[in-house]
């Protein structure tokens, strides 16, 4: 099934990716007849946007002066962008044919769907689900994301168990489905995240706003994952801890707000140590440096959080785990979410 002219634009953000889109981008241009292709640039200083000149003329590139980051290099790249859906879709992602239509199909069955994500396969294995996003994403009890198909680092098989349609709490932002009218209501992403939680963050307001966020597995792609910040860089570590405690007081009630924030600046602590502890005294300090950015930016981020009239205890929303995933990962030694 081929997009309507206007109807479905795939965005790609790229930051010196030129081996990506050489890789990637004929899959997307093939599995996506009808849909516009845009390539939003970060300022490159790669031959990229030359690359595309010559061999894809017919995708459309935005040019950004300077690397805006994930968030906000999508905000304002969509601020240019009519569609009645936008595809979120990174770099690294091998595309199937027909990947489009299950997922406009589903968002199209209900006006509440406002979020949607297929299932993500790891491009190196395929068997195996990928770590940014798997088969739609959940939250404990406690804020900590986690995944139909990973927790924490163990990658499950795909043997087609999550072959459903699912209401999950977040889809990926690897390749993220959203009701374009939808992401201008809630204001994009949080520029401030830079990237890294964004689109749990930005899941957690549309479901405040009353919207569903879904998975379907009739749709299925393949992404490499790590290929603009690998996940044993510090600054990847500093930008999970920030933003995660971040997310939690932009969203949370005021009832759940302070006991959920104090556990998981002990956690937060302990996970400081156990890095410590492991030599990775880089990753350590990122995590301290985490909670003093966050609160050197307070007077912001308590803005941010008056901007959202509505926020909806946990038990109320969603794709939510009734427990804590780290006691059940490392101490009850919990490793598929059946198990849970």
């Amino acid at each position: 099934m081929a997009c309507k002219p206007g109807h479905t634009a795939i965005v790609i953000l790229n930051w010196n990716g030129l081996h990506f889109l050489q890789q990637f981008l004929p899959s997307v241009i093939e599995n996506s007849p009808g849909c516009e292709i845009i390539v939003a640039d970060n300022a490159s200083s790669d031959e990229s946007v030359a690359f595309l000149r010559a061999h894809f003329p017919e995708v459309r590139v935005i040019r950004h002066e300077s690397n805006l980051g994930f968030c906000e290099g999508y905000n304002q790249a969509l601020r240019q962008v009519e569609a009645t859906y936008y595809v979120l879709l990174n770099s690294d992602v091998a595309v199937t044919p027909g990947w489009v239509a299950p997922v406009i199909t589903l968002l199209e069955s209900d006006e509440q769907i406002a979020v949607c994500q297929p299932k993500i396969n790891a491009h190196q294995h395929p068997h195996l689900f990928e770590y940014a996003g798997a088969a739609g994403g959940m939250l404990d009890t406690l804020g900590y994301p986690f995944c139909r198909g990973r927790l924490f680092e163990h990658l499950e098989d795909d043997n087609g168990q999550y072959n459903d349609v699912q209401e999950v709490f977040w889809a990926t932002g690897a390749c993220m489905f959203v009701r374009a009218s939808v992401y201008k209501e809630m204001g994009g992403l949080e520029p401030a995240f830079f990237a890294h939680m964004e689109e749990i963050d930005f899941c957690w307001r549309v479901s405040n706003a009353g919207y569903k966020v879904f998975y379907t597995g009739h749709s299925q792609v393949f992404h490499v994952g790590g290929g603009t910040l690998h996940k044993s860089n510090p600054h990847k570590t500093f930008l999970n801890f920030r933003n995660g405690l971040a997310m939690l007081y932009k969203n949370l009630p005021l009832s759940e707000l302070y006991q959920v924030i104090v556990f998981r600046i002990l956690l937060d602590w302990l996970a400081a140590f156990r890095m410590l502890v492991a030599g990775q005294k880089a990753d350590a300090k990122a995590v301290l440096e985490a909670h003093v950015s966050l609160l050197k930016q307070a007077s912001y981020w308590h803005n941010r959080r008056k901007l959202q009239p509505v926020k909806k205890k946990l038990k109320e929303l969603k794709g939510i785990y009734a427990g804590s995933i780290v006691w059940e990962y490392f101490i009850r030694q919990k490793r598929t979410v059946k198990e849970l």
